[in-house]
């Protein structure tokens, strides 16, 4: 009986002693959160500034401004346009159209038939590629026109020059590039004054509108 009451002495003692362990366990307060991160800045669009070494002029149906694309190698001689300040990659967009030089007495003679294949680069203003764009156009009609550019000599005040065909562009921009240049690199040309190439520098290649920029502001 002795031995007995010796361990039940024993184990009250024990349990006296993690009484206070367990209720100091379950007192114990809860393990915070995590921080949350701050949330990405929203994709804002917008009009990118633009160097246009030959501008066009403004389109009488669509108000938007069209500039000549070069042909050159030299990234200082194209349409240079400046992206804004942003994080990650940033998106550009905008319309490439054929350059065409209409005449009213050649299209209605049934003679001003056209057909354009131009190409042109978007490239860094190291000289690096980044991507290619093209463009095909068919004329036979002044309804095969994208748009008519006001300010000419011409009947109604409209220039000869004027935006064939339409092809929509998205180029994604690597995150370090703050400014970038286009070129024209080729123009395979049937027109009434017969099969033209052209490569030299300077000389328009194709024509763009509508330029946009898809970012995250930095």
């Amino acid at each position: 009986m002795k031995r007995a009451g010796w361990l039940f002495a024993l184990a009250a003692a024990i349990g006296l002693t993690a009484a206070p362990v367990a209720m100091a366990q379950a007192r114990k307060a809860p393990a915070k959160k995590p921080q949350a991160r701050p949330a990405a800045r929203a994709l804002k669009t917008a009009s990118p500034e633009i160097r246009c070494p030959s501008l066009i002029g403004m389109g009488t149906k669509t108000i938007r401004s069209f500039c000549d694309v070069p042909a050159g190698t030299d990234p200082e001689q194209g349409v240079i346009i400046s992206i804004p300040p942003h994080t990650g990659e940033a998106t550009l967009s905008f319309d490439l159209h054929a350059r065409h030089t209409y005449s009213e007495a050649q299209t209605k003679s049934g003679k001003g038939y056209a057909q354009y294949h131009a190409v042109i680069g978007v490239l860094t203003m190291k000289g690096d590629l980044i991507q290619r764009a093209a463009v095909e156009a068919e004329f036979r009609s002044a309804a095969d026109l994208f748009d008519r550019i006001g300010g000419g000599a011409g009947p109604g005040g409209l220039k000869a020059v004027a935006p064939a065909g339409r092809e929509q562009i998205y180029v994604t921009l690597p995150a370090n590039v703050s400014q970038i240049s286009l070129l024209g690199e080729s123009l395979d040309a049937i027109t009434p004054a017969g099969h033209e190439t052209v490569v030299l520098p300077g000389r328009p290649v194709a024509i763009v509108s509508n330029l946009l920029i898809e970012y995250r502001p930095k």
